[in-house]
């Protein structure tokens, strides 16, 4: 298995799919790391050469912001967010949707599963 980024990436899938598993790199990415690196988009992860992962590698280093970068730099926006007390930070803050979406029904992926009100039947 080749490790980029801190993630073991598949070895036996396209390049451009294995990318992918690392957090912050999407299909745009994963594209634009394979066209500047010269490779391939039918080669597999286990027919790199060793140079090939390296030059992946630093591309990835210095370019992009992945991994625990990613998710520490979301977590603190998020953090700002509430601390300021404006509207999204609230809506974080209380775990509800953020982006405007309806909460008279559905919402329950962020809301949990349903609790039952007592003495609501008639």
């Amino acid at each position: 298995m080749a490790r980029i980024a801190g993630v073991n990436i598949p070895t036996n899938k396209r390049v451009l799919i294995a990318l992918q598993y690392i957090h912050g790199i999407g299909p745009a990415k994963a594209l634009e790391i394979c066209e500047k690196n010269n490779i391939d988009l039918a080669r597999r992860v286990n027919e790199l050469t060793d140079a090939e992962v390296i030059h992946i590698r630093e591309t990835i280093d210095s370019e992009h912001v992945v991994e625990g970068d990613l998710r520490r730099e979301v977590a603190m926006n998020i953090k700002r967010l509430m601390d300021l007390g404006c509207y999204r930070g609230l809506r974080h803050r209380r775990k509800l949707p953020v982006r405007g979406q309806r909460t008279h029904t559905n919402a329950r992926t962020r809301k949990g599963p349903a609790k039952a009100i007592a003495g609501k039947k008639q």
